[in-house]
């Protein structure tokens, strides 16, 4: 289903503009949409929360049922999990998001209120924790997202205060924004966020998509009319879903739009959790498993 487009948002920019862009999309009555057809499934997940591919082609899966993290590569081979509930180094209470690069797996473990880092083969390494520092600008709790961008900085989506912690890679606090000081950009009720590649932040906020730039200054608040349960950015595709639909959009396109996609051969309606694009894959995460569809050409 096509949508009403707007400029590219991955390459707007607000030098010459006196206010804040405001983009409203609507669904119009004209479908078009792209297929992808059934292929097969792999996973058995109590309550899969979250997952994530990596470019080295691994696929992370955190479950919110077992407390656990898991390793697949995208055959749907199992290789690895760690965790279990609890507050230690390598446990979790809630792991509600994964991200993923080559070598580092990040997990938001959302009611330690902490950050956990894992290396790729998920041997516990790191955690970032800032609820009690004496700096309020840099304190977040519950968090729901976690991501590292290109330049190597960590975005969270810190549901406690309602705003994005931005950090390097070693803890070291850099900004927030999204707060109450934002003005029209201000977060409600965030709860996913993605990053792409040209850096700029994308925030589900109940039914919209608001969007950051790197440092913070808010770009297009994007009106959907949805309930939107997932967010996912794979290279240059943004996908996002409600818990019945899938959407997605090509950051790289002068447009961006939101196209509906069409899935066939499935014979059973699950609830999707999230989805990612990957050329011509389409990974759905329901709460027990990973379904696996191609395009059709």
């Amino acid at each position: 289903m096509a949508l009403a487009s707007i400029p590219s948002l991955d390459f707007y920019q607000l030098d010459n503009l006196s206010g804040f862009f405001l983009a409203i999309i609507f669904f119009s009555a004209t479908v078009f949409c792209q297929t992808f057809t059934f292929d097969y499934a792999f996973g058995k997940f109590q309550k899969a929360s979250s997952f994530h591919l990596n470019y080295a082609g691994f696929v992370y899966i955190t479950d919110s049922g077992t407390d656990k993290l898991y390793k697949y590569d995208t055959l749907g081979t199992f290789l690895k999990e760690a965790g279990g509930y609890g507050w230690t180094e390598e446990t979790f209470d809630d792991p509600v998001d994964v991200f993923a690069t080559t070598l580092n797996v990040y997990v938001s473990d959302k009611n330690n209120h902490r950050i956990q880092n894992f290396d790729k083969d998920l041997n516990f390494i790191s955690e970032l924790s800032t609820r009690e520092s004496e700096n309020p600008d840099e304190q977040f709790g519950y968090p729901l997202a976690c991501e590292v961008s290109s330049l190597g900085d960590l975005f969270i989506l810190d549901s406690e205060n309602k705003r994005v912690i931005k950090s390097d890679l070693f803890g070291n606090f850099l900004q927030n924004f999204g707060g109450l000081d934002a003005g029209n950009f201000s977060l409600n009720n965030p709860t996913k966020m993605a990053v792409s590649p040209s850096i700029n932040t994308f925030v589900i906020d109940d039914s919209d998509i608001v969007v950051f730039d790197n440092y913070g200054n808010g770009l297009a608040v994007i009106e959907t009319g949805l309930t939107l349960k997932g967010l996912k950015i794979i290279y240059s595709f943004l996908t996002t879903n409600t818990e019945s639909e899938i959407y997605f959009a090509d950051l790289n396109a002068e447009e961006f739009e939101l196209k509906k996609i069409n899935l066939t051969a499935l014979d059973y309606k699950p609830e999707f959790v999230t989805a990612i694009m990957q050329k011509n894959k389409l990974y759905i995460l329901t709460e027990k498993e990973i379904l696996v569809f191609t395009s059709v050409k």
